[in-house]
């Protein structure tokens, strides 16, 4: 299964932790990643508003996503993440929020904030 067909399948809650250049951290709930070509297990977006996340991935690009599958059985996924482009076009924001609700309002929704996934690691564990 690719990565991208996990978030696909999958239900739960995810956690995006960045930080600033002094390295204050900083976690925020953040919807699944999104993954505009299905093929590429290697390059995700996030939607984000004008908040301190945002912030920090211009100040620092490498964040933590932490993803928990509903069920209470501790699985899911971590990705150690690096910011690789932004786009600010409404129209492109609007089609990826059509794919699924970010928790965020389509008015705050101002930025497509695309991550390279340098890490793929289960929820527990190591490997």
């Amino acid at each position: 299964m690719t990565l991208s067909e996990y978030f696909q399948q999958a239900e739960g809650f995810g956690v995006l932790a960045t930080t600033d250049a002094a390295g204050q951290v900083n976690q925020a709930i953040y919807a699944k990643p999104y993954f505009l070509d299905p093929d590429d297990d290697t390059t995700c977006c996030f939607i984000m508003a004008e908040r301190l996340s945002h912030e920090n991935v211009w100040r620092n690009p490498s964040a933590s996503y932490l993803f928990i599958e509903d069920g209470g059985e501790f699985q899911g996924k971590r990705l150690s993440l690096r910011v690789v482009a932004e786009e600010t076009d409404a129209e492109k924001i609007r089609e990826v929020r059509r794919g699924f609700a970010p928790p965020i309002s389509e008015q705050e929704s101002k930025y497509l904030v695309y991550f390279h996934i340098e890490g793929v690691r289960p929820l527990l564990g190591s490997r």
